[in-house]
């Protein structure tokens, strides 16, 4: 019997067999082109069934390099056929009803970046020494891969990747800066015969982002070379490591060792801190104000482990953040935080030892503090408090490092709710049943502690005539989420009740041509119902809605802070959310203000600021219902 006839009567019926044959397949000289040709018959009989690959929209490149390179021999089969799958989405043999071929392009692009060190076929000793020769089917699968996706296209396929990766400027670009690393392998050993000035651009800012480091010599030999520069010299070097950093959002090893060594010189080689950083003149003023903790803050983490957190300081010195008191105060205390052994033990386990964990840390939130919308979920379902983390870090970060000094050192927060404090100490663990390790350090610490709250929050609300998100959110993010609430669906009933009432209601409160020109003053949670690249519901998911305004081409947008660390996604039906070219800043996310509407589920809005809902044009209204209704809104019928 086969797989497909022993799911058709054992829904859980295993797939070991046909893995094993699979895997055997994969191995033969012309393996891949066999199991490529075979694969779809493969998915429509449940090879992927029961296992995250069943849904390819959720998959991640990352994570895909790990199963395909360190994985069992089970879990590479399985990653290998699901590129498969992908790959042949991707080149239109393939019709897939959960995943477009632009989004299965993409994410091969990603994966052929993370692996480009198999572009010559050469392995390395982990490749060689692994079980059922899975490093030389490896090494013929992504050959295939190339060969199909086309080896003359790639490269600016791979290039654009990383840019519109960074584009987003996330805070974690270890994904990025591997793929930049794999692109500057290739153009080293001439493995793509082609002149490519954005390849260049993005190696460039790693590795040669300045005269003194031109040819990549090695942190000491840069570190001697200074000692040897005359002022004009660490001039261009200051300029040239600001103009990589901010034209790309990554930052060079080198750029840490100049910093310190800036430090080290006399009040000469200070001056130049302000052009390394490429500060403007708000810039500039707050690091004249702050000097001293700009200066301990350097001293005390931008190591080459930690140069990232550069951009993150630049960041935070033109955003003014230093000008609150409280921060300034709550940065000092947080220099100086002792740790508690847990806090350590998961910053080393995440970061290792080659500095102390408390580097990292104060690393991290020069980072957060910096890029508010920089940082992200992960691989873990904890959205609602990765939004809370961002809406700190940009609208109260004093509470943000109040919060993270509790977690850090005491491993415990405290809120409040309805009169009742609540402490993380004790609870148990929320959504998220495993401490995040795939997201910056301040969320590794923090977010486990939000989560349980989170959901303590759910619990004491009990039963109640609404959704409880209309109760939880203004405790848990803060006074400025509005009082009046909406949700489309019935809690009771979970049947959509009044839509186009709640668009016309939405539309009022937050359209500038409704509500009387009112700004977004503060970023509002929001809930959005999920969907598939073929408009499917996936689930709820949070976000943050941070303005409402028109793009260049004069398109009313909503943009918003999307958690999940990658903006730029295709919602189905047309609905495709953008990261860059209309108008975005760096981090958020927009669609036309209708589109979405038809994807909002829950929101909050101030109810004393009521709007003009009767002049909501209805054709606008009922396009946002019958998009809603065309996808999502049908697992609600």
């Amino acid at each position: 019997m086969g797989l497909g006839q022993m799911r058709q009567a054992h829904p859980d019926a295993p797939n070991t067999n046909v893995l094993a044959a699979a895997c055997a397949v994969l191995a033969e000289p012309d393996g891949p082109d066999l199991l490529y040709q075979r694969v779809r018959r493969l998915e429509s009989a449940g090879v992927f069934a029961g296992t995250d690959w069943n849904e390819p929209v959720i998959l991640q490149a990352d994570i895909a390099k790990i199963s395909l390179r360190t994985g069992d021999w089970q879990t590479t089969t399985i990653e290998a056929l699901s590129q498969l799958r992908l790959l042949a989405v991707a080149k239109g043999d393939y019709k897939h009803p959960r995943i477009t071929a632009r989004r299965a392009h993409q994410f091969m692009t990603q994966v052929m970046a993370l692996n480009l060190d198999l572009m010559d076929g050469r392995l390395n000793e982990a490749d060689r020494e692994r079980s059922h020769d899975l490093g030389p089917a490896v090494a013929s699968l992504y050959a295939f891969e190339l060969a199909t996706m086309g080896y003359e296209s790639i490269l600016d396929s791979l290039v654009a990747e990383v840019w519109r990766i960074l584009d987003q400027r996330p805070i974690d670009v270890d994904q990025a800066r591997g793929m930049v690393i794999q692109i500057a392998h290739c153009l080293y050993d001439r493995l793509l015969d082609t002149e490519n000035s954005r390849a260049a651009a993005l190696v460039d800012s790693l590795f040669s982002p300045t005269p003194g480091c031109r040819e990549d010599p090695g942190l000491s030999v840069y570190n001697d070379r200074l000692a040897d520069m005359q002022p004009g010299a660490l001039a261009d070097e200051a300029a040239g490591f600001a103009e990589a950093m901010h034209a790309t959002g990554l930052v060079s090893d080198y750029h840490a060792i100049f910093l310190r060594h800036l430090l080290s010189l006399d009040d000469a080689g200070k001056t130049l801190i302000p052009a390394a950083l490429g500060l403007s003149s708000t810039g500039r003023d707050a690091l004249g104000c702050y000097a001293q903790l700009v200066y301990a803050l350097i001293t005390e983490c931008i190591y080459a482990e930690t140069a990232q957190a550069i951009y993150g300081l630049a960041c935070l010195l033109e955003r003014g953040v230093l000008y609150s008191e409280p921060v300034a105060a709550g940065l000092w205390r947080q220099i100086q935080l002792p740790l508690s052994e847990d806090t350590r033990s998961t910053l080393r386990a995440a970061f290792g030892d080659a500095l102390a964990p408390r580097v990292f840390l104060l690393a991290g939130v020069l980072s957060l503090l910096g890029q508010p919308l920089g940082v992200g979920q992960g691989n873990n379902p904890t959205c609602q408090s990765v939004i809370g983390v961002s809406m700190w870090a940009a609208n109260d970060p004093d509470y943000l490092l109040q919060l993270l000094t509790w977690a850090a050192r005491d491993d415990e927060i405290l809120f409040r709710f309805e009169g009742e404090t609540i402490s993380s100490k004790g609870l148990a663990a929320g959504l998220a049943k495993r401490r995040p390790l795939d997201v910056d350090p301040v969320s590794m610490i923090l977010v486990p502690h939000l989560d349980r709250i989170y959901i303590e929050m759910g619990r004491l609300c009990g039963e109640r005539d609404d959704d409880l998100h209309r109760w939880i959110h203004p405790e848990f993010y803060g006074w400025w989420v509005g009082q009046g609430f909406r949700v489309v669906a019935d809690p009771m009933t979970d049947r959509i009740v009044a839509h186009a009432d709640f668009v016309r209601q939405f539309y009022a409160s937050y359209h500038p041509e409704y509500n009387n020109r009112l700004p977004v003053i503060h970023p509002q949670p929001a809930g959005i119902a999920a969907t598939d690249s073929a408009g499917r519901y996936i689930g709820r998911h949070a976000i943050t809605i941070l303005r409402v305004a028109l793009d260049p081409e004069g398109v009313m947008r909503v943009y918003f802070f999307n958690p999940n660390n990658d903006s730029g996604q295709d919602w189905g039906l047309g609905v495709v959310t953008s990261t860059h070219g209309h108008g975005e800043y760096h981090g958020e996310a927009s669609l036309p203000f209708t589109e979405f509407a038809s994807r909002l589920f829950v929101y909050h809005f101030d109810p004393l600021e009521k709007g003009d809902p009767d002049n909501v044009p209805e054709t606008e209204v009922l396009q946002a219902v019958a998009l809603a209704e065309q996808s999502w809104g049908e697992a609600f019928q």
